[in-house]
């Protein structure tokens, strides 16, 4: 009877000494936030929880470049508007232009200013991206990758934008600025109708643009969903419920109290206890 009164405060004593353990690890799941300590503790959930990091590093560098192409466009869309408003101006200074009544010196004020929105435009084929970069490539358009199947050139090159029929618009507006000093009328007309098909361009060009920005913002819309998905996932797996932890801390904790209480009481018996 001695013999197996002593296994039982044996056993007891482990039990006492795992369920401190248990303890120990809990209050290091609360105070640490992390639910797991080592790869040990669960490792399957180890296992996801590195494949949910992985994608939330790759999906952070595609988050960027969404930003990037989002930035492009608002700043290629600003562009194309200025560039819209000096065509429209300088088509209106042609219609005037082709006025019999204007004096030389009035053709000349007219030439200069088409001639001085020209090189405005001129400049804005030249401007950089926020990268520093060019914001219209030359001859190609970089795409940018945006997902594992998605990439793709948010702002088309600089020939698709500030060429139209192989002729640079500048160059149709400076022939217009030519015509205009000249007081040629026939070709008057004809940069008249060449400004009017610019114009056309400019205009394509910029809902190509707005198409590339719509698709963007879907993007990332879709990108911010993903990353909320993936950090409730990562959350459930890798973080301390609080509240439960808390819960489940002050239950064995009472239950450690209480075995301790009755194995201090069964330890202060005597021999003479046991055998009577």
């Amino acid at each position: 009877m001695i013999n197996g009164t002593g296994s039982r405060m044996t056993q007891e004593a482990t039990r006492q000494a795992r369920l401190a353990t248990q303890i120990a690890a809990k209050q290091t799941q609360i105070s640490t936030g992390k639910r797991l300590q080592r790869a040990s503790d669960d490792p399957t959930a180890t296992a996801r929880i590195a494949d949910l990091s992985r994608m939330q590093t790759n999906d952070s560098a595609r988050a960027r470049n969404i930003s990037l192409g989002i930035s492009m466009t608002a700043q290629a869309d600003g562009q194309l508007r200025n560039m819209s408003h000096l065509l429209a101006r300088t088509r209106e200074l042609t219609i005037s232009g082709a006025s019999v009544g204007l004096t030389p010196s009035d053709r000349a004020t007219i030439s200069l200013e088409v001639r001085a929105m020209a090189d405005e435009i001129d400049a804005m084929a030249s401007v950089n991206s926020p990268t520093g970069e060019a914001l219209f490539a030359n001859n190609n358009a970089n795409p940018i990758r945006f997902d594992d199947t998605i990439a793709f050139a948010p702002v088309p090159a600089r020939q698709d934008i500030f060429e139209t029929g192989g002729i640079a618009i500048t160059q149709i507006m400076r022939d217009a600025a030519s015509a205009i000093a000249a007081g040629d009328l026939p070709l008057i007309g004809a940069a008249l109708t060449a400004l009017n098909g610019a114009v056309n361009h400019a205009a394509d060009a910029q809902a190509e643009i707005g198409v590339n920005a719509a698709r963007l913002d879907r993007l990332q819309e879709f990108s911010t969903q993903r990353a909320i998905t993936l950090s409730e996932e990562l959350s459930k797996l890798a973080d301390t419920d609080l509240s439960a932890a808390i819960s489940e801390l002050k239950a064995m904790t009472l239950t450690l109290e209480a075995a301790q209480g009755a194995f201090a009481r069964i330890n202060r018996r005597t021999l003479m206890d046991f055998l009577a």
